[in-house]
């Protein structure tokens, strides 16, 4: 267990009506960056009596809607209780028995001396619309397995951004404040010990920058956030040299070089096939990895992992199929031979074991070994590296950066006002206001906003009225930030 002298006041999770998303930036990252070992003082299991592993993870999520009452933000999972009769509503209390029922299913399958796994990934947006709702019932069954320590072997909840954003599309500036948000969030809800346990991060949509600066950003903000590992999907990386990955069930090596040419990595945990819920409703991950054996990993033979997330309450086959596929599968599954565990326990595991994170296979996101052969070695600099870009883009338009917003070696904003995108303009104002005090409700208020624009789910589901949602949200942050 982290140690249990982490004796910084309890947070407010409410402040002036918002969520906190800032203000307690320094104890944050002195809480994050402590190194105590996580899973590996109280896991049962050996890893020399292991052939195989699995770790599956939920995806739960639900965007902040501008549309209560007075135009007030609620969340659309409140929306959809409000309004059964359109589209998919009456899904409301299904969904909302889904972001809860982890909470029963684990403690069952713990007395019924099963040995479940769990890695859980809510957005921020969701949180403080289950608050928004009154819905203690739903947060003191998530607070049930984080807190309780009986559970605590059994449950791993992942950091994410905020507001859902996925991390290609979000301008570089807001990268950090989005991981960094969701920690004061949480921390809030769940208190500081629970947030110490975080140690792996789930990218939005798994979408993963193969711009080399907005890369190069997002892992240098995980790593400086105290994040240990992320979940990447096997076909958003290739190898250095260009081919796909070999070794799908090893942790590998993400590398990321900037413009600049520095480089940093991280450990990534490899999400094999497609993104289906229906992988994780099934229990895939469990039948996949039966059919694998023990891997060499530097001079260590370790079980394989088989590595999966999937949205924890969309489609019937989540909704309906999931609670007898995952606790049958438990009760199958003992502490030995094939058995499930969460991320971290995995890598604290195989390192105590040996494994050193130099030993594992290295990967790049999709893309960049087309960049890297154009670019000498000898040469990088941004010139260079937009150059080799724009020459790839010119012979093939499959080819693209999608993403790489502004940065802090190129100003993207100034002369470009009349081009820039609504969610680069709003940040662009936001980053011109004092940040000097973080607790201020004025600066809250709008980093509230410009995260709110940032939320995936206006760009995804379609034009109509998540365009019109977004376009209230643009102009409330930018009356609010001029």
């Amino acid at each position: 267990m982290p140690s249990p002298t982490i004796s910084f006041t309890t947070l407010p999770e409410i402040i002036d009506g918002l969520p906190n998303i800032s203000g307690w930036e320094a104890e944050v990252l002195d809480v994050v960056n402590r190194d105590a070992p996580v899973f590996l003082p109280t896991t049962n299991l050996r890893l020399e009596d292991v052939t195989a592993t699995f770790a599956i993870a939920l995806h739960m999520h639900q965007p902040t809607i501008p549309a209560g009452y007075d135009g007030g933000f609620i969340s659309n999972l409140q929306y959809m209780f409000e309004h059964p009769n359109e589209g998919d509503n009456h899904n409301a209390a299904p969904f909302a028995y889904c972001y809860s029922r982890m909470g029963d299913f684990i403690p069952e399958l713990v007395s019924q001396g099963c040995n479940p796994r769990v890695m859980l990934d809510y957005s921020g947006n969701l949180l403080w619309g289950l608050r928004q709702m009154g819905r203690e019932d739903i947060l003191n069954n998530l607070k049930r397995i984080t807190c309780d320590r009986t559970y605590q072997p059994y449950v791993e909840w992942l950091g994410t951004m905020w507001s859902h954003a996925v991390v290609p599309s979000t301008p570089i500036p807001d990268i950090k404040l989005h991981i960094l948000a969701w920690q004061h969030h949480f921390a809030a809800i769940f208190g500081w010990e629970a947030l110490a346990r975080v140690k792996g991060f789930s990218p939005p949509e798994m979408h993963l920058p193969n711009h080399p600066d907005t890369l190069f950003e997002f892992v240098k903000a995980l790593k400086e956030c105290g994040y240990r590992w992320l979940l990447v999907q096997e076909h958003s990386v290739e190898t250095l040299d260009g081919q796909s990955l070999t070794y799908k069930h090893l942790p590998h090596r993400l590398v990321a070089r900037n413009s600049q040419g520095e480089t940093i990595s991280i450990t990534a945990l490899i999400k094999t096939q497609g993104s289906d819920t229906k992988l994780v409703a099934q229990m895939q991950p469990y039948y996949e990895a039966k059919t694998l054996s023990k891997q060499q990993l530097g001079s260590v033979n370790i079980p394989p992992i088989v590595s999966q997330i999937g949205d924890g309450e969309n489609g019937g086959v989540m909704m309906n199929e999931f609670p007898s596929a995952f606790k049958q599968a438990w009760h199958q599954i003992d502490k030995t031979g094939v058995v499930g565990v969460t991320g971290t326990e995995y890598l604290e595991l195989i390192e105590a074991a040996g494994c050193k994170s130099e030993d594992y296979p290295t990967c790049q996101p999709i893309g960049q070994h087309q960049i890297w052969q154009r670019v000498s070695s000898e040469n990088i600099q941004p010139g260079e590296v937009e150059k080799a870009i724009q020459e790839i883009k010119a012979i093939n338009s499959n080819f693209h950066m999608d993403g790489a917003s502004w940065t802090n070696h190129i100003s993207w904003v100034n002369g470009y006002e009349n081009v820039l995108s609504p969610m680069n303009q709003l940040s662009s104002l936001f980053h011109q206001i004092d940040s000097s005090n973080t607790r201020d409700s004025h600066y809250r208020n709008a980093l509230l906003h410009n995260f709110l624009l940032q939320t995936s789910c206006f760009r995804y589901w379609g034009q109509g009225a998540w365009t019109d949602y977004a376009r209230e949200i643009y102009q409330r942050g930018e009356k609010l930030l001029s």
